[in-house]
């Protein structure tokens, strides 16, 4: 099954493309380290040997700012398998079972649902300050949600459908089943999905290190960076400017390339 991208997710696509290979890029070709200081270059303007300037304890920006988008890129898409791996598996079986352990499983989503997402983050951030592996285990823990739902809803729908009788009656197996009927069925809303739960996921870690419950300095994390250069605005915004610019960047990409496909 091809997917043809509309102008706006191509867009997408190509903004997302750009952050990444910015980050790729200066892991390769610079090698900074994003926690050296060197108070004496506060403030640096961009030049040609720091061309995003020093924060203000003298901290390469172009190192911080290829850090934080690689933290946020990678804990986003690590996030998103895991949760669309466990959404997928635990709604087909729902979905296809039925029974008790749907019954079971919509139950315990009932009882994820009476949190609001980012508040469930929060209490897992609580359990362990600054834990990275944390973060990850809650930010997943609420993004399956909607792959289970939408999975289990599409799931009855075509198990219930002629052609997948059809398939059964002919005696092919439950796998064949998932390629031939279920996969194209799930397949774009699920990639939908993905772009959205990339986004939350990393709105969620910079609203963590926005209001200073997330990972701790000195890592460069693009809400944590937001918060140390907001007292500085004044004297260098274009510092401030950048983890700014990053997350729009970041989240419009993923919006974009969220849209719908024929």
């Amino acid at each position: 099954m091809r997917l043809r991208l509309k102008p706006g997710q191509r867009i997408g696509a190509a903004v997302l493309v750009g952050l990444a290979g910015f980050a790729v890029l200066e892991w390769l070709l610079n090698a900074g380290d994003p926690a050296a200081q060197d108070l004496a270059n506060a403030f640096a303007p961009p030049s040609l040997g720091e061309p995003l300037g020093t924060d203000q304890f003298g901290r390469s920006m172009l190192a911080r700012m290829g850090a934080a988008l690689r933290l946020s890129l990678l804990l986003s898409l690590l996030c998103v398998a895991t949760s669309a791996s466990l959404g997928i598996a635990l709604g087909v079986v729902a979905g296809w079972r039925r029974g008790l352990l749907d019954r079971l499983l919509s139950f315990f989503l009932n009882l994820l649902l009476a949190l609001p997402g980012l508040v469930l983050i929060l209490l897992f951030a609580g359990l362990a300050p600054g834990s990275l592996a944390m973060l990850y285990l809650a930010i997943s823990l609420v993004l399956w949600v909607e792959y289970f739902r939408v999975v289990r809803a599409i799931t009855r729908g075509v198990v219930a459908s002629p052609p997948m009788q059809a398939s059964r009656m002919l005696g092919f197996g439950h796998i064949y089943c998932f390629r031939r009927h279920l996969w194209p069925a799930m397949l774009a809303p699920l990639l939908s999905l993905a772009a959205f739960g990339a986004a939350g996921a990393i709105l969620a870690l910079a609203a963590l290190g926005f209001v200073s419950v997330g990972l701790k300095p000195p890592t460069a994390e693009l809400g944590l960076m937001m918060v140390e250069l907001f007292p500085y605005y004044s004297d260098a915004p274009w510092v401030l400017a950048q983890p700014v610019l990053a997350v729009f960047l970041l989240v419009l990409g993923l919006q974009l390339l969220a849209g719908k496909h024929p």
